[in-house]
């Protein structure tokens, strides 16, 4: 390659906030459920670059760009479903060791680029430059021969925070963007990322000892199915020490006396995986960002007891909602 930017250069990344930032100066973009990616395209000659700097080259044989791109992208990498949206469960079968399986997956499951800022244009590096002044340089070279045939899509971008509120709703969430920054690889500066918060009612299966004894790491929840089935759909573990401590006295009333462990895995490695059965009598309301596959994925946390909902109410369907 003849870039003027290498790998591995890692992006500029979002600090975690709750709210929109108010003010002026800012630029907002919708946040999507993929794998963050920096693209190096010479030609034929393509790198996709992951945000720890390694290669996902190889597992996207499908994302080819015009004959006589030079440039240097990021983008999130994505998979949509017939719904029309991400699908992150599927996006991560296409990383597999197997060629065989990449090129078939290459078809039947094919990846898009979702491309949000321009880093490099021919020999012109353009981390320097503002925001706004790489938006507009990405459109521009969008808009040349060759990328509408491409699997790349802009991601869409507003300036206020009422144009932004929507994407706290149908969408991930929102990215805001500070208007005149310049870009930053690898530092968390200039960008505020505000994740989708949704809240559902769930039924407490069991729970999972903690670390310290006496305590209670995390509770197991469910929903029930159209069938009357209760459900596996995640856990919970965000408590404070003091929580913890009380949690067992609480559920204790409920154990049924069975115990057992849970299969290890390659996300949860050595960790103890101990777990106590529950009747399925405590309803707890929390928030969560994120479903996948039928699972709560990530940001679980109790906000309350419902004593005032029956366990027969919590439903799987409030999981698609």
């Amino acid at each position: 390659m003849t870039l003027p930017l290498t790998s591995p250069l890692l992006p500029q990344l979002a600090k975690g906030q709750k709210q929109l930032p108010e003010g002026d100066g800012w630029a907002f973009e919708p946040k999507w459920d993929g794998f963050r990616a920096i693209v190096f395209a010479d030609g034929a000659d393509i790198e996709i670059q992951s945000r720890n700097g390694k290669s996902l080259t190889r597992y996207f044989p499908e994302l080819t760009f015009p004959a006589g791109a030079r440039c240097v992208l990021d983008g999130e990498i994505v998979v949509r479903g017939a719904d029309g949206r991400e699908n992150f469960n599927v996006l991560g079968q296409r990383v597999h060791p197997a060629a065989s399986r990449i090129e078939r997956l290459s078809g039947e499951t094919p990846a898009m680029l979702l491309v949000f800022d321009l880093l490099a244009r021919g020999d012109e590096v353009l981390l320097e430059r503002p925001y706004l002044e790489r938006r507009a340089a990405l459109i521009e070279l969008l808009d040349e021969a060759g990328w509408t045939d491409a699997p790349v899509e802009l991601t869409p971008m507003v300036r206020t925070q009422a144009e932004a509120e929507h994407w706290l709703h149908d969408a991930e969430g929102v990215i805001a963007k500070v208007a005149d920054a310049p870009y930053r690889p690898g530092e968390r500066v200039g960008m505020m990322k505000i994740k989708r918060m949704r809240t559902i009612d769930v039924v407490v299966m069991g729970w999972r000892p903690g670390k310290a004894e006496g305590t209670v790491g995390a509770l197991i929840l469910g929903l029930y199915t159209p069938e009357g089935t209760l459900r596996e759909i995640g856990h919970s573990s965000g408590f404070t020490a003091k929580e913890k401590r009380e949690l067992p006295a609480l559920l204790a009333p409920l154990e049924t006396g069975a115990r057992g462990s849970g299969d290890p895995s390659r996300w949860t490695g050595d960790k103890n995986l101990e777990w106590v059965e529950l009747r399925p009598e405590l309803v707890a309301e929390i928030t969560f960002d994120h479903v996948s596959n039928g699972r709560i994925r990530h940001g679980t946390k109790v906000q309350r007891w419902r004593d005032d909902k029956l366990p027969s109410e919590c439903l799987i369907e409030q999981l698609e909602a």
